[in-house]
């Protein structure tokens, strides 16, 4: 039986990891500035990870939701602690696409509406709801074509207004700063003209933090720096470090009931002890704060390389534009300079999303095979 064959390939092989490098097959190493879409946000490996996770599945791996399991309250009472989201319930699945989903669906059970307002360049997953309000239409099959979805551009009030007083819309979910759009951005002003219009229609705020959350953006969440109380919060990706986990952070105006939401998988004692250690490296080594110090470096850096015509982002989730495709700029970095680094649905952007603990030395590493490569194509 051959694979399902949906994925372009690198030609490379990798078969163990360290913090910030990858080890391929034939003992090459490779510098990961990409984290496998940033979910690698401890480091590859981490001597805390394994332990914590060897250690649990050495005595019990998985049960389902039916039991108690202590692990799920020690990671929510911690999550409350570092991301500042009093009073917030969790509710754990399996991904992001799933935390969508669930938020999605959470939204339209809480106000019976069902049309979704989302915005131009998202990607908020590829499930039935989750992939009718990603900006897609290539992975967007006909049964997901009939969600009621409306796409608007990005910092466009007015016609958000104009959708929510139609009164007919669950939720407005948005990504603070969008990944795979291309890391763009907008205006205080539009995210918390979102809020206000949403608690003056009845309508849920979805904030997507499956990319930016967990310290990614030097925050806790991207949404933090914007006055704005999002009624559900979508997490994943680095979340789990590596281990499939997500969930959603759902405000009290949002009330439970037994049934509402349910998964076998999600909450499971690997993946809660997963993020438990997450979360517990992330404050015990400072993550956040390392994300914000070599994010300054790093675009110091940038500033100095001519061929870049933007740097977008923030914290250590970051783009470099330049005013060429950069798919053969992002090969020659992964074969001839032994380079990880991500694209984005903008094929002139560059993405960078390296595990949390990344230090000076790596950033050099980067900038001097980046401008080698670019001599090296003549850009």
């Amino acid at each position: 039986m051959s694979l399902f064959n949906v994925y372009p390939l690198f030609e490379v092989t990798p078969v163990r990891a360290k913090d910030a490098f990858i080890y391929d097959d034939k003992g090459k190493e490779y510098l990961d500035l990409y984290g496998g879409h940033a979910v690698i946000s401890i480091g590859h490996s981490h001597p805390e990870y394994v332990k914590n996770i060897s250690e649990q599945v050495a005595k019990i791996g998985f049960y389902s939701n039916s039991i108690q399991n202590p692990i799920q309250s020690e990671l929510a009472k911690k999550l409350t602690h570092l991301s500042n989201c009093k009073d917030y319930e969790l509710f754990l699945c399996n991904s992001g696409a799933e935390a969508n989903e669930n938020a999605l669906k959470l939204a339209s059970f809480h106000n019976k509406k069902k049309k979704i307002i989302a915005f131009k360049n998202s990607f908020h997953g590829r499930t039935s709801a989750a992939v009718a309000a990603t900006d897609n239409a290539k992975i967007i099959a006909p049964i997901n074509a009939q969600q009621e979805v409306e796409i608007l551009e990005l910092g466009d009030l007015i016609n958000l207004e104009k959708a929510l007083s139609k009164n007919d819309v669950c939720a407005v979910i948005i990504e603070c700063i969008q990944g795979v759009g291309g890391l763009d951005e907008s205006t205080s002003n539009f995210y918390e003209g979102i809020d206000k219009l949403c608690k003056k229609y009845n309508t849920c705020f979805i904030a997507d933090e499956v990319q930016s959350g967990f310290g990614r953006t030097g925050d806790f969440f991207a949404f933090q720096k914007y006055n704005i109380t999002p009624d559900i919060i979508s997490i994943a990706k680095g979340m789990g470090n590596g281990f499939p986990v997500g969930g959603i952070l759902i405000h009290p105006n949002i009330k439970a009931s037994f049934g509402l939401l349910g998964t076998t998988f999600g909450g499971n004692h690997l993946a809660s002890i997963a993020c438990l250690t997450v979360l517990n490296v992330l404050e015990k080594d400072s993550l956040m704060d390392n994300a914000k110090y070599i994010s300054k470096y790093f675009i110091d850096q940038a500033n100095e390389v001519h061929q870049i015509k933007n740097i977008k982002g923030r914290g250590l989730m970051l783009g470099l534009e330049f005013d060429f495709p950069i798919a053969q700029l992002r090969k020659k970095l992964i074969y001839d300079y032994q380079i990880f680094t991500g694209s984005a649905k903008n094929q002139n952007l560059l993405r960078i999303l390296p595990p949390l603990t990344i230090k000076k030395e790596h950033i050099n590493q980067f900038f001097n095979a980046l401008n080698s490569a670019l001599n090296d194509l003549n850009y």
